[in-house]
Protein backbone atom coordinates (compact mmCIF):
# COMPACT_ATOMS: atom_id res chain seq x y z
CA UNK A 1 0.00 0.00 0.00
CA UNK A 2 1.10 3.44 -0.30
CA UNK A 3 0.88 6.20 2.19
CA UNK A 4 0.54 9.92 2.86
CA UNK A 5 -0.28 12.05 5.89
CA UNK A 6 -1.66 15.38 6.17
CA UNK A 7 -1.73 18.43 9.44
CA UNK A 8 -2.75 21.76 8.88
CA UNK A 9 0.39 23.11 9.91
CA UNK A 10 3.14 21.08 8.00
CA UNK A 11 0.75 20.00 4.99
CA UNK A 12 1.84 16.68 2.93
CA UNK A 13 4.28 14.49 3.60
CA UNK A 14 6.12 12.51 0.79
CA UNK A 15 4.60 8.89 0.00
CA UNK A 16 5.39 5.99 1.65
CA UNK A 17 4.97 2.24 -0.02
CA UNK A 18 4.92 -0.33 3.16
CA UNK A 19 3.23 -3.60 3.33
CA UNK A 20 -0.25 -3.85 3.23
CA UNK A 21 -1.63 -3.83 6.81
CA UNK A 22 -3.71 -2.39 9.44
CA UNK A 23 -4.06 1.54 10.35
CA UNK A 24 -3.26 3.20 13.35
CA UNK A 25 -5.82 6.06 14.92
CA UNK A 26 -6.74 6.90 17.90
CA UNK A 27 -10.51 5.69 18.96
CA UNK A 28 -11.58 9.30 18.89
CA UNK A 29 -10.00 9.85 15.45
CA UNK A 30 -12.74 12.33 13.35
CA UNK A 31 -13.45 9.64 10.45
CA UNK A 32 -14.80 7.29 13.32
CA UNK A 33 -17.48 10.15 14.32
CA UNK A 34 -17.94 12.43 11.91
CA UNK A 35 -17.58 10.50 8.37
CA UNK A 36 -14.60 12.54 7.25
CA UNK A 37 -14.09 10.26 4.15
CA UNK A 38 -13.43 9.73 0.55
CA UNK A 39 -12.32 7.59 -1.73
CA UNK A 40 -12.17 6.30 -5.36
CA UNK A 41 -12.71 3.17 -7.33
CA UNK A 42 -10.81 2.01 -10.22
CA UNK A 43 -9.09 -1.17 -11.98
CA UNK A 44 -5.67 -2.55 -13.26
CA UNK A 45 -6.13 -4.27 -16.71
CA UNK A 46 -3.94 -7.08 -17.92
CA UNK A 47 -4.19 -6.85 -21.06
CA UNK A 48 -5.77 -9.56 -23.45
CA UNK A 49 -2.83 -9.59 -26.68
CA UNK A 50 0.04 -7.67 -25.57
CA UNK A 51 0.07 -8.48 -21.75
CA UNK A 52 0.29 -4.88 -20.73
CA UNK A 53 -0.92 -3.39 -17.26
CA UNK A 54 -3.62 -0.34 -18.15
CA UNK A 55 -5.22 2.00 -16.28
CA UNK A 56 -8.60 3.31 -17.57
CA UNK A 57 -8.62 7.23 -17.28
CA UNK A 58 -7.05 7.35 -13.99
CA UNK A 59 -6.87 11.28 -14.17
CA UNK A 60 -10.60 11.85 -13.92
CA UNK A 61 -10.76 9.53 -11.18
CA UNK A 62 -7.91 11.72 -9.27
CA UNK A 63 -9.83 15.18 -10.13
CA UNK A 64 -13.19 13.34 -8.65
CA UNK A 65 -11.24 12.56 -5.43
CA UNK A 66 -10.32 16.51 -4.98
CA UNK A 67 -13.61 17.10 -5.39
CA UNK A 68 -15.15 14.95 -2.84
CA UNK A 69 -12.36 15.83 -0.83
CA UNK A 70 -13.46 19.40 -0.73
CA UNK A 71 -16.76 18.24 0.52
CA UNK A 72 -16.12 16.38 3.18
CA UNK A 73 -13.86 19.40 4.21
CA UNK A 74 -10.99 17.10 3.92
CA UNK A 75 -7.48 18.59 2.08
CA UNK A 76 -6.58 19.56 -0.95
CA UNK A 77 -4.06 17.89 -2.65
CA UNK A 78 -2.11 17.67 -6.14
CA UNK A 79 -4.34 15.07 -8.49
CA UNK A 80 -0.69 14.60 -10.64
CA UNK A 81 0.67 13.47 -6.85
CA UNK A 82 -2.22 11.14 -6.16
CA UNK A 83 -1.96 9.62 -9.87
CA UNK A 84 1.70 8.96 -9.83
CA UNK A 85 0.90 7.25 -6.27
CA UNK A 86 -1.41 5.01 -7.67
CA UNK A 87 1.11 4.01 -11.02
CA UNK A 88 3.63 3.40 -8.35
CA UNK A 89 1.79 0.93 -6.42
CA UNK A 90 0.03 -0.18 -9.57
CA UNK A 91 3.86 -0.81 -11.31
CA UNK A 92 5.08 -2.47 -7.54
CA UNK A 93 2.49 -5.07 -6.93
CA UNK A 94 0.19 -5.17 -10.38
CA UNK A 95 2.72 -8.23 -11.79
CA UNK A 96 2.31 -10.25 -8.30
CA UNK A 97 -1.08 -10.26 -8.48
CA UNK A 98 -1.84 -9.83 -12.66
CA UNK A 99 1.09 -12.45 -13.81
CA UNK A 100 1.94 -12.06 -17.49
CA UNK A 101 0.63 -15.45 -17.88
CA UNK A 102 -2.93 -16.90 -19.23
CA UNK A 103 -4.62 -17.10 -15.96
CA UNK A 104 -3.29 -13.43 -15.83
CA UNK A 105 -4.48 -11.50 -19.25
CA UNK A 106 -7.89 -10.59 -19.40
CA UNK A 107 -8.56 -10.09 -15.44
CA UNK A 108 -7.69 -6.97 -13.00
CA UNK A 109 -7.50 -5.60 -9.73
CA UNK A 110 -9.59 -2.92 -8.14
CA UNK A 111 -7.89 -0.07 -6.89
CA UNK A 112 -9.02 1.97 -3.75
CA UNK A 113 -7.52 5.48 -2.84
CA UNK A 114 -8.94 6.49 0.03
CA UNK A 115 -8.98 9.40 2.38
CA UNK A 116 -9.88 9.87 6.31
CA UNK A 117 -9.94 12.38 8.70
CA UNK A 118 -7.61 11.06 11.47
CA UNK A 119 -7.42 13.92 14.45
CA UNK A 120 -8.05 12.61 18.01
CA UNK A 121 -10.26 14.95 19.00
CA UNK A 122 -14.28 15.27 19.24
CA UNK A 123 -15.96 18.23 18.05
CA UNK A 124 -17.42 18.71 14.97
CA UNK A 125 -14.76 20.50 13.16
CA UNK A 126 -12.82 20.60 9.63
CA UNK A 127 -10.09 17.67 10.48
CA UNK A 128 -6.42 19.16 11.14
CA UNK A 129 -5.39 16.05 10.38
CA UNK A 130 -5.67 13.30 7.13
CA UNK A 131 -4.45 10.28 5.82
CA UNK A 132 -4.11 9.15 2.14
CA UNK A 133 -3.65 5.88 1.53
CA UNK A 134 -4.39 3.46 -1.66
CA UNK A 135 -4.88 -0.13 -1.78
CA UNK A 136 -5.80 -2.63 -3.97
CA UNK A 137 -8.34 -6.34 -4.30
CA UNK A 138 -8.55 -8.73 -6.08
CA UNK A 139 -12.01 -10.34 -7.27
CA UNK A 140 -15.16 -7.92 -8.50
CA UNK A 141 -18.29 -7.44 -8.27
CA UNK A 142 -20.72 -9.66 -9.70
CA UNK A 143 -23.69 -8.16 -12.06
CA UNK A 144 -26.90 -10.03 -11.62
CA UNK A 145 -27.79 -13.13 -13.01
CA UNK A 146 -27.62 -14.20 -16.41
CA UNK A 147 -30.95 -12.12 -17.65
CA UNK A 148 -29.88 -9.08 -16.46
CA UNK A 149 -30.32 -7.16 -13.17
CA UNK A 150 -33.72 -7.11 -11.77
CA UNK A 151 -33.74 -3.37 -9.83
CA UNK A 152 -36.36 -2.71 -7.05
CA UNK A 153 -37.60 0.87 -7.50
CA UNK A 154 -37.56 2.80 -4.21
CA UNK A 155 -40.06 4.00 -1.98
CA UNK A 156 -41.30 7.28 -1.86
CA UNK A 157 -40.11 7.59 1.61
CA UNK A 158 -36.40 6.58 0.85
CA UNK A 159 -34.41 8.97 -0.67
CA UNK A 160 -30.13 8.32 -1.65
CA UNK A 161 -29.64 12.06 -2.43
CA UNK A 162 -30.84 15.44 -2.65
CA UNK A 163 -30.74 18.70 -4.94
CA UNK A 164 -27.38 21.01 -2.27
CA UNK A 165 -26.33 17.41 -0.50
CA UNK A 166 -23.23 15.25 -1.24
CA UNK A 167 -25.52 13.10 -3.70
CA UNK A 168 -22.80 14.13 -6.62
CA UNK A 169 -19.35 13.29 -4.37
CA UNK A 170 -17.71 9.72 -3.50
CA UNK A 171 -18.11 9.83 0.40
CA UNK A 172 -18.86 6.61 2.48
CA UNK A 173 -21.53 8.56 4.14
CA UNK A 174 -23.45 8.00 0.46
CA UNK A 175 -22.97 4.07 1.04
CA UNK A 176 -23.85 3.01 4.36
CA UNK A 177 -27.44 4.78 4.52
CA UNK A 178 -28.80 2.66 1.44
CA UNK A 179 -27.24 -0.57 2.56
CA UNK A 180 -30.71 -1.41 4.39
CA UNK A 181 -32.68 -0.23 1.06
CA UNK A 182 -30.25 -2.36 -1.02
CA UNK A 183 -30.73 -5.69 1.58
CA UNK A 184 -34.52 -5.43 1.56
CA UNK A 185 -33.96 -5.39 -2.84
CA UNK A 186 -32.33 -8.85 -2.07
CA UNK A 187 -34.39 -10.15 0.20
CA UNK A 188 -36.78 -10.04 -2.32
CA UNK A 189 -34.98 -11.10 -5.30
CA UNK A 190 -33.77 -8.14 -6.74
CA UNK A 191 -29.90 -7.23 -7.12
CA UNK A 192 -29.98 -3.23 -6.68
CA UNK A 193 -32.12 -0.24 -5.85
CA UNK A 194 -33.12 2.08 -8.71
CA UNK A 195 -33.08 5.52 -6.76
CA UNK A 196 -35.99 7.37 -7.68
CA UNK A 197 -36.26 10.80 -5.93
CA UNK A 198 -38.97 13.44 -5.72
CA UNK A 199 -42.91 12.60 -6.18
CA UNK A 200 -42.68 12.69 -9.46
CA UNK A 201 -40.03 9.56 -9.47
CA UNK A 202 -37.34 10.79 -11.04
CA UNK A 203 -34.60 8.34 -12.52
CA UNK A 204 -31.21 8.95 -10.97
CA UNK A 205 -29.09 6.00 -10.06
CA UNK A 206 -29.33 1.87 -10.22
CA UNK A 207 -27.52 1.26 -7.07
CA UNK A 208 -23.99 3.04 -6.83
CA UNK A 209 -24.15 3.29 -10.55
CA UNK A 210 -25.00 4.98 -13.48
CA UNK A 211 -28.42 4.31 -15.02
CA UNK A 212 -29.03 4.53 -18.63
CA UNK A 213 -31.88 3.82 -21.29
CA UNK A 214 -32.30 3.61 -24.78
CA UNK A 215 -35.87 4.51 -26.21
CA UNK A 216 -37.96 5.57 -29.35
CA UNK A 217 -39.38 9.05 -29.03
CA UNK A 218 -43.06 9.17 -29.78
CA UNK A 219 -44.02 9.80 -33.13
CA UNK A 220 -45.04 13.27 -32.30
CA UNK A 221 -41.66 14.01 -31.35
CA UNK A 222 -40.03 12.00 -34.22
CA UNK A 223 -40.06 8.58 -33.60
CA UNK A 224 -35.79 9.22 -32.67
CA UNK A 225 -33.71 7.10 -31.34
CA UNK A 226 -32.34 7.79 -27.77
CA UNK A 227 -29.79 7.20 -25.46
CA UNK A 228 -30.39 8.85 -22.47
CA UNK A 229 -29.27 9.17 -18.85
CA UNK A 230 -29.50 11.78 -15.88
CA UNK A 231 -28.01 14.71 -15.94
CA UNK A 232 -25.53 16.41 -13.71
CA UNK A 233 -26.52 19.67 -12.83
CA UNK A 234 -28.37 19.29 -9.85
CA UNK A 235 -25.78 17.60 -8.39
CA UNK A 236 -27.47 14.31 -6.87
CA UNK A 237 -25.96 11.18 -9.26
CA UNK A 238 -22.05 10.83 -9.57
CA UNK A 239 -19.81 11.96 -12.58
CA UNK A 240 -19.08 8.55 -13.11
CA UNK A 241 -15.82 7.85 -15.04
CA UNK A 242 -17.61 5.25 -17.18
CA UNK A 243 -20.50 7.39 -17.64
CA UNK A 244 -18.57 10.24 -19.07
CA UNK A 245 -17.08 7.32 -21.04
CA UNK A 246 -20.21 5.76 -22.77
CA UNK A 247 -21.25 9.24 -23.30
CA UNK A 248 -18.41 10.28 -25.00
CA UNK A 249 -18.09 7.20 -27.42
CA UNK A 250 -21.64 7.05 -28.25
CA UNK A 251 -21.74 10.77 -28.96
CA UNK A 252 -18.84 10.11 -31.66
CA UNK A 253 -19.88 6.74 -32.75
CA UNK A 254 -23.73 6.64 -32.96
CA UNK A 255 -23.87 10.04 -34.30
CA UNK A 256 -24.32 8.69 -37.73
CA UNK A 257 -25.80 5.65 -39.08
CA UNK A 258 -23.63 2.54 -39.32
CA UNK A 259 -23.34 -1.29 -39.35
CA UNK A 260 -26.84 -1.92 -39.94
CA UNK A 261 -28.52 0.34 -37.37
CA UNK A 262 -29.99 4.34 -37.22
CA UNK A 263 -28.16 6.99 -35.76
CA UNK A 264 -28.72 7.50 -31.87
CA UNK A 265 -29.06 10.73 -30.20
CA UNK A 266 -27.45 11.49 -26.81
CA UNK A 267 -29.20 13.48 -24.29
CA UNK A 268 -28.36 13.97 -20.77
CA UNK A 269 -31.65 15.19 -19.01
CA UNK A 270 -34.43 14.60 -15.71
CA UNK A 271 -36.88 11.66 -16.94
CA UNK A 272 -39.43 9.80 -14.62
CA UNK A 273 -40.36 6.15 -14.03
CA UNK A 274 -43.93 7.41 -15.51
CA UNK A 275 -42.03 7.81 -18.86
CA UNK A 276 -40.07 4.54 -18.95
CA UNK A 277 -44.01 2.48 -17.99
CA UNK A 278 -45.25 5.28 -20.96
CA UNK A 279 -42.20 3.80 -23.31
CA UNK A 280 -42.87 0.12 -22.42
CA UNK A 281 -46.54 0.07 -23.06
CA UNK A 282 -45.93 2.04 -26.47
CA UNK A 283 -43.41 -0.60 -27.18
CA UNK A 284 -40.91 2.33 -27.65
CA UNK A 285 -38.35 1.09 -24.80
CA UNK A 286 -35.67 -0.26 -26.37
CA UNK A 287 -33.56 -1.16 -23.64
CA UNK A 288 -31.83 -0.14 -19.86
CA UNK A 289 -28.07 -0.75 -18.13
CA UNK A 290 -26.53 0.16 -15.02
CA UNK A 291 -23.14 1.24 -15.40
CA UNK A 292 -20.04 1.88 -12.99
CA UNK A 293 -16.45 0.76 -12.13
CA UNK A 294 -18.24 -2.14 -10.16
CA UNK A 295 -21.19 -3.30 -12.34
CA UNK A 296 -19.05 -1.64 -15.18
CA UNK A 297 -22.14 -2.00 -18.13
CA UNK A 298 -24.65 -4.47 -16.89
CA UNK A 299 -27.73 -5.14 -18.84
CA UNK A 300 -31.03 -4.58 -16.85
CA UNK A 301 -34.02 -6.56 -17.56
CA UNK A 302 -36.50 -6.25 -14.77
CA UNK A 303 -37.65 -3.20 -12.89
CA UNK A 304 -40.25 -3.73 -10.24
CA UNK A 305 -42.19 -0.17 -9.69
CA UNK A 306 -44.83 0.66 -7.33
CA UNK A 307 -45.87 -3.24 -7.09
CA UNK A 308 -45.74 -4.23 -10.83
CA UNK A 309 -42.46 -6.11 -12.86
CA UNK A 310 -42.11 -4.04 -16.19
CA UNK A 311 -40.23 -6.02 -18.52
CA UNK A 312 -37.37 -4.59 -20.34
CA UNK A 313 -36.39 -5.80 -23.90
CA UNK A 314 -33.15 -7.61 -24.25
CA UNK A 315 -32.66 -8.33 -27.93
CA UNK A 316 -29.06 -9.57 -27.86
CA UNK A 317 -30.29 -12.46 -25.42
CA UNK A 318 -28.73 -11.62 -21.60
CA UNK A 319 -28.03 -8.05 -23.40
CA UNK A 320 -29.50 -5.02 -25.23
CA UNK A 321 -27.57 -4.85 -28.16
CA UNK A 322 -26.47 -1.13 -27.86
CA UNK A 323 -25.40 -1.85 -24.56
CA UNK A 324 -23.36 -5.27 -25.86
CA UNK A 325 -21.84 -2.44 -28.10
CA UNK A 326 -20.53 -0.24 -25.73
CA UNK A 327 -19.31 -2.38 -23.53
CA UNK A 328 -17.27 -4.16 -26.06
CA UNK A 329 -15.98 -0.49 -26.96
CA UNK A 330 -14.81 -0.08 -23.12
CA UNK A 331 -12.92 -3.61 -23.01
CA UNK A 332 -10.86 -3.04 -26.02
CA UNK A 333 -9.70 0.06 -24.78
CA UNK A 334 -8.92 -1.30 -21.08
CA UNK A 335 -7.68 -4.44 -21.90
CA UNK A 336 -5.73 -2.95 -25.06
CA UNK A 337 -6.97 -4.23 -28.30
CA UNK A 338 -7.65 -1.31 -29.41
CA UNK A 339 -4.71 1.68 -28.63
CA UNK A 340 -6.98 4.85 -27.06
CA UNK A 341 -5.51 7.37 -25.12
CA UNK A 342 -7.56 6.56 -22.13
CA UNK A 343 -5.97 3.00 -21.81
CA UNK A 344 -3.17 4.32 -19.70
CA UNK A 345 -0.13 1.64 -19.68
CA UNK A 346 1.58 1.08 -16.09
CA UNK A 347 5.54 0.20 -16.84
CA UNK A 348 6.22 -2.76 -14.51
CA UNK A 349 8.65 -2.54 -11.83
CA UNK A 350 11.74 -5.05 -12.97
Amino acid sequence: MITATWTSTRGWTNPSLIPYGPLQIMPNASVLHYATECFEGMKLYRGISDGRLRLFRPARNCARMRQSAARIALPDFDPEALRSMILDLCRTDGPKWLPDTPEGRGKFLYVRPTMIGTDAALGVQRPKEALLYVILATGGVKSGGGGGLRLLASNEDTIRAWPGGFGYAKLGANYGPSLVAQGEARSRGFDQVLWLFGPSCVVTEAGASNFFVVWRTPESQGGRLQLITAPLEERIILEGITRASILDLARERFAAPGAGRESVEVVERSFTMDEIVQARREDRLVEAFAAGTAFFVAPVSVIHFRGQDLDVPTAAGDSGEYAKTIKQWLVDIMYGNVDHEWGVVVTEAK
